[in-house]
Order: C-alpha cells, then structure tokens, then sequence
C-alpha cells in the first residue's frame, strides 16, 4: 500500500515537471534523422557516416540509437534532459522501448548516454558509464568529436549485442559511480515535497500545460508510456522515423 502511494506521487510529481521541460526541448525534424547536430560540430559526410551506421543497426534489430548535439541544457541537469527528450521524440519502439540517446551538450562539456526500458539489461549503467570513459572522453578530450561518436556508437552496438566488454578491473575502480540516485533518495525527496507543501499552502509551484500548478520533483523515476508517436513517412530510404519509445532512469553520463 505504502509503495503504491509512493509511486502515485512520485508519477504526479514526474509528470509536472516533463511537461515544463518539454516545451524547452529541440522540436523534432522533418525528415527525421538518428543524426541531429544543433552545433555544427559534425563535417557533412561525418553525420551521414554516422546516420547510415545507426539506420543500418535500426533496420537490422530494431533498436533505435541517436545521437544528439546541442549547445547546452542551460540550468537543466544532463540527465533529466536527456530522459525527457528521448521520450518526446519517442527514441525506440513503442512495443519494445529500444532506444538509446547519446546526448552531447557541447558547451557544458558534458554527455549522457539514456537508456530504453528495453535495453537497460544489455546496456547497464556501468556499461555505458565504461563506453563514455573509454570510447568517448578521451577522443572529446582531443576535440575529435566523431571519433568519440563513432567509437562511442560502435561500443553501444557491440554491447547489446552482448560483445563489449569494459577494460579489466574497470567495475572495481568506478564502482557504482554511474547510476543516479536510488530509491531511498527518491523517497526522501518525495517526503520533502509533501512537506513542504503541507506547510506552504496552495501557493508557487510550476504550472504545466493544463494550466495546474505543481511542485518541481526530481525527474529520476522511471515513467512508463510516454513518449511521441514520432516522425512519419521515412527519408528516402533512410531512417523511417522514430517509433513512439519511452525512457525510465537508466544511463550514466560524464563530462570531459
């Protein structure tokens, strides 16, 4: 009983904050693309290597990876962001939710790779913690951009294939260091909220787009459902757009 309120409120909550964070978020394309960069980092014939790596892996599993780059989240955290944008544009299938977004927020100097339901058992947190430690940063540290992408796409796939593996010793020195924070954290901060406003009343808050205001929570638990309907129609030939996926708590991320 204790955990089912828990999880109401928790689910309340969540859903005022997406909404604000929604409307800040990079609209869609149209075409779609797996390949978005916001900064122009990327040379042309960078981003259509890329695109057609990660439309040849959609195409053959399914699994939808896509790689973002923009200039910053501005106060927002990386991983907020991240979950809240991989869920508007509905990164994955709907039925599965297999999809991955590899965020980039360049000026920040910092990434965030966010997991699918689906794929958080071949891509657990300290997988991708280990892809953005080893394939990423170091080739970020240099300024090769696309070679950190394409190392670091290349790692993802291989993953959920069940064919990468993290350096020897690499889960004794990171420990735990790539997930976010666990339940007991969400708990005590949901009771905070609750008391906070208990105690203040019907005043402040955050509207959302019906208009209702709410407190702001920390948008780490996982939501079920969400997630657009995507892009339609396809791009000759290319990636035929996103399939409605949605996103829980699972990534880890790093910054350079």
């Amino acid at each position: 009983m204790i955990k089912q309120l828990l999880l109401s409120i928790s689910l309340f909550f969540v859903c005022s904050v997406h909404a604000q964070i929604e409307k800040e978020l990079p609209a869609k394309l149209n075409p779609p693309k797996l390949v978005v960069d916001y900064t122009n980092t990327l040379a042309p014939d960078q981003q259509d290597a890329l695109e057609r790596k990660l439309t040849t892996y959609d195409d053959s599993t399914s699994n939808q990876v896509a790689v973002v780059i923009i200039a910053t989240t501005g106060d927002r955290d990386i991983a907020d962001y991240a979950v809240a944008l991989g869920r508007a544009w509905g990164i994955g299938n709907k039925e599965f939710n297999n999809g991955i977004l590899l965020l980039v927020a360049k000026d920040d100097r910092k990434i965030w790779i966010a997991t699918g339901y689906g794929l958080e058992g071949a891509l657990p947190d300290i997988t991708t913690k280990s892809i953005i430690d080893n394939e990423i940063k170091p080739n970020f540290k240099e300024s090769d951009f696309y070679r950190g992408l394409d190392e670091g796409t290349d790692a993802i796939i291989a993953a959920t294939k069940g064919e990468y593996k993290a350096p020897e010793n690499y889960l004794n020195r990171k420990g735990r260091s790539g997930k976010r924070p666990g339940l007991l954290i969400m708990i005590i901060m949901i009771l905070f909220f609750l008391f906070v406003n208990r105690r203040g009343g019907g005043g402040g808050g955050m509207y959302n787009r019906s208009g209702r205001s709410g407190f702001v929570a920390p948008l780490f638990f996982p939501m079920g459902g969400g997630g657009s309907s995507g892009f339609g129609g396809s791009s000759g030939g290319g990636f035929g757009g996103f399939g409605g996926g949605s996103f829980g708590g699972g990534g880890a991320g790093g910054s350079w």
